[in-house]
């Protein structure tokens, strides 16, 4: 069984319908804890250390063979208790900061600029440290600029699913110099849909799961 650890309950259709189409079979427990999120926020992430250990062990006990994180912001947290719970604890954004990474900058430039369009402040700082992990990681050079998009975390707190990510859709067609652009929440990945952009964007979610999923023997069941 696979556990993600989640932020805000509107992840969990979402991650179920990448499991159907990418992973039918694989069993998946969903924990939704908003709280984490609010008080890490607030306080900082590492305030919210002994409350996600608390989630994860709980997880584990009940049979987890590993957790995903689904929040940018407490993953870095999360993916450090690994050792202690002894099953593989990831983040849902790190197979994205690599893909990211990855990407060959354009127009005879030597580094990739990589354009991070964040809903929330506390957000950025996670994202930016992860990927230049990742590029020091790979030996590439990168360039990282960050934008947070005014009012769009409001939206989504309020319900309004459809503003949100029209919000975040104008942030990336906004952005005409980088070679990538990375959706730094789970929550925005639907956006990716609503842009013409020719600049790759990169989301979460599907490369988070299916990074997860190695971690996770469970029965191949595949459609033609």
């Amino acid at each position: 069984m696979l556990a993600l650890l989640h932020t805000s309950s509107v992840h969990v259709p979402v991650f179920d319908a990448l499991r159907d189409r990418d992973h039918p079979g694989l069993p998946l427990r969903h924990i939704v804890s908003e709280e984490l999120l609010a008080r890490a926020r607030t306080d900082g992430p590492d305030a919210v250390a002994g409350d996600i250990d608390r989630a994860l062990a709980s997880t584990v006990a009940a049979g987890a063979a590993a957790v995903l994180c689904t929040c940018s912001t407490i993953g870095g947290v999360a993916e450090t208790r690994a050792a202690a719970l002894g099953v593989p604890v990831l983040r849902v954004d790190r197979p994205m900061a690599a893909a990211a990474v990855a990407v060959a900058p354009a127009g005879g430039r030597t580094t990739t600029h990589i354009a991070v369009i964040a809903a929330l402040a506390g957000t950025v700082g996670p994202t930016v440290a992860l990927i230049d992990e990742e590029a020091a990681r790979s030996g590439r050079p990168v360039t990282v600029t960050a934008t947070v998009v005014d009012g769009a975390w409001d939206r989504f707190e309020s319900g309004d699913q459809t503003g949100y990510l029209t919000t975040i859709a104008a942030a990336v067609e906004a952005v005409d110099d980088a070679d990538v652009i990375v959706l730094a929440q789970a929550s925005m990945a639907d956006a990716a849909h609503r842009t013409t952009t020719a600049v790759p964007v990169l989301s979460s979610p599907a490369l988070g799961l299916r990074a997860a999923v190695v971690a996770v023997p469970y029965p191949a069941r595949r459609t033609a």
